[in-house]
This record gives structure tokens, sequence and C-alpha cells, in this order.
């Protein structure tokens, strides 16, 4: 994999250079997550199944732009596999705990997964039942909150349209996901995606603490922005704690300093190369065990991020809907999906009432184009 040009300048999809290789990254993608779900059976082990996404995201980009050898391309989110309790992030080497747990019918399995293409990445999550079918619906609170994902997910998008604020996107995620009994995990953010960068200056939050609420800044979207969309909704208290499952994906930040072993300092170098600014998975390193043991320093000096492994009552259940957006003066396009919602399948008994909601979902998320105004006619 070639390393990120240090020098490059970021660049808008208002390039359609830029806009073409978001929507390539977003092809790599949609196809690798597919290949996942489809592959989430009785019996499938967690480690194959991330090995599945790895390898299709590895094989979609070969594909993709083979003239330019120097081009920088790769992995963008490893492919982590969260099923049950176990929220998020659980992307496992094949020697740690859990990583041979095999699926059972009924589990919920949160697949998670993206591809960049010189560093303008496209994400895509989503949520499924093992065993599910018409003849065997999700019912319960397992359909609650994936029916409750799904259409604040749709929701979001048709509220990124330019123009609309942050803020907004906060206060009708919180009442869908309440229509069907369920909280957005508190404290999740979403990000305006960067060339380079999943985690740019504007933000949306989805349930903000008392405290954030007060402080969080109020922003516009506007053409040209692209955004990562990470929607979760529990039918819990919408908060989640820490697992006993081993941390195993890491991503650099922008703190600079001075670390004081070799093999953090060692650590760091591998990854900044290798990775750039995305987010890892240590399995993926041909040294696990030293970045392991580098990644304790640098994580606690801040240099990298830790994505702790996360986890929910076991009596619960948690939907995961996430997506890269491209808002331009035409509307919004969510170029990377999962399976299509299918109401056959998913059957709650709860639904959304409020009519402005309804008519926000009625919507497109296109932006008509207003019609050009006749000239007047001369006076006689």
């Amino acid at each position: 994999m070639s390393t990120p040009k240090p020098d490059q300048s970021p660049s808008t999809i208002a390039d359609s250079t830029v806009l073409n290789k978001y929507k390539a990254a977003g092809e790599v993608s949609n196809s690798a997550i597919r290949k996942v779900i489809a592959a989430c059976k009785e019996g499938a082990k967690i480690i194959d199944l991330c090995k599945i996404g790895d390898d299709a995201l590895a094989g979609g980009l070969s594909t993709q732009y083979t003239k330019d050898k120097k081009l920088y391309k790769g992995s963008a989110y490893p492919t982590s596999v969260s099923v049950n309790q176990i929220v998020c992030h659980f992307a496992p080497s094949a020697t740690d705990p859990n990583a041979d747990q095999e699926l059972k019918n009924g589990d919920v399995v949160r697949i998670q997964l993206g591809a960049h293409i010189d560093g303008f990445a496209a994400v895509a999550g989503d949520t499924i039942v093992v065993g599910a079918s018409a003849e065997s619906p999700v019912t319960g609170k397992k359909a609650d909150a994936i029916a409750a994902a799904h259409y604040a997910a749709e929701a979001v998008q048709r509220l990124l349209k330019p123009g609309n604020r942050n803020m907004v996107v906060t206060e009708k995620v919180q009442q869908i996901a309440g229509a069907f009994g369920c909280k957005p995990i508190e404290n999740m953010l979403c990000h305006e995606q960067k060339q380079n960068d999943l985690d740019g200056d504007k933000q949306i939050i989805l349930n903000p603490a008392a405290e954030q609420r007060a402080s969080f800044s109020s922003q516009e979207f506007a053409p040209y922005e692209v955004y990562l969309i990470d929607l979760y909704v529990t039918t819990g208290e919408g908060r989640t704690k820490a697992s006993s499952l081993r941390t195993s994906i890491y991503k650099k930040t922008s703190v600079t300093y001075q670390l004081k072993t070799r093999v953090g300092r060692s650590a760091y170098s591998v990854a900044s190369k290798q990775f750039g600014k995305f987010p890892f998975a240590l399995r993926d390193c041909e040294d696990e065990r030293t970045m392991r043991m580098g990644m304790i320093e640098c994580s606690k000096m801040g240099v990298m991020q830790a994505f702790d492994v996360q986890e929910e009552k076991p009596s619960e259940a948690v939907a995961q809907v996430t997506f890269t957006a491209l808002v331009t003066p035409g509307g919004v396009e969510r170029i990377t999906s999962g399976v299509s919602f299918d109401s056959s399948i998913v059957k709650s008994d709860k639904k959304i009432e409020d009519a402005e909601i309804l008519k926000l979902l009625q919507t497109s998320p296109k932006i008509k184009k207003k019609p050009a105004s006749k000239p007047a006619e001369p006076a006689k």
C-alpha cells in the first residue's frame, strides 16, 4: 500500500475527480459489506467474517485506478463484527477471545468496514439478524431497534441538505428513536469527512448529555461537504460501557508527543506509514505483538485513539446504520449501504406517528431545481 503524500492539498467533491474517487470507494465498501452479510449464517465464526470483509476490501481496491501505481488507497475502517450485547469495534485477531465465536440464529450482528481511494473514504455499517426471513421475521426489541435506526438514517440523509443545521438532526433522530422505544447511544459523534481524515471539524451529536447540549456548537451544512453518519440506537438507556474484550482498533490523532519507549516509537512509525490517519486493526500489522505493546504508550499519551469495544446489557437490542453522504447543491447522495430495509422481515409493532417526521420521510433527498423565472414582458 502506498503512503499518503504529506503535501497533498485537501479537495472537495466540487471537483469531479474527487467525486469519482469517493464513489469508487463506495462501490468497494458496498460490495464488501454485502459479502460479509451474505456469510452471516448460523455457524459462521466472527474471525472468518472479518477476513471475508478485509479480503473483499483489498480485492475491490485492487481493481480501482490500476494505472496509477503510486495512488494511496486502502482500508478506511477494518472489518468489525459485533454480536448481540457487543455494540461496536470488535475486530479481533485470530488469538483474541471470542474470535472463534460462532453465530446462532437470532443473533443481532453489526458489521462495519470502509475503503478509501487517495484518502477519500467511504464507510458502511449495517445490522442484520441471523436466520431472519419473511417466514421467520424479526420482532420485539430487535425489530424496534432496527426499524428505529433505518428511519433515523433516512431522516438524516434528508436533513443534511445545504442550509440545515446539525442540532435539527439531533432533535429528529431522538424523536424517531423514541417512537420505537429506543434512544440513540449517548455521545456518539458523526463527523464531516476530509481527505485522509474521518474526523473533520463539523460534527453532529445524536444524543448529547445535558452539559454537551449546552456547549455543542450549532453548525450549518454546506454544498460539497461529505459526512460520515455513524448511527447507533438501543432499546436501553442510551449508555454503553467498555467491554472486557481487548481493544484491537486504533487511529492516529493530531496530538504530538515525544514517545519515551522504543516500542512505542516503532509502533507509531509503522502505523503512521501504513495507515495514515485511518483506523486500523492490529491483525493488519506484520508484528502484531509488538504493535499491541507499543499502542499502550501511544494511546496513553494521546497520539493514538483507542477504539475500545463497547457493550450494552444483554437484555437490550442495538442497531447500527453507518454511511458516507455527499452534500451537493442538488441534494444528498448516500454512497454506502448494506442491505435494503425489508418491512416483511423486520416487524416492529411500533410506528412513527408525528406528522412532521412522516412528511420529512416522504420528501426526496434531492433538491428540486427552481424553474427559471420568465423575463418580464415589455410594457405596451
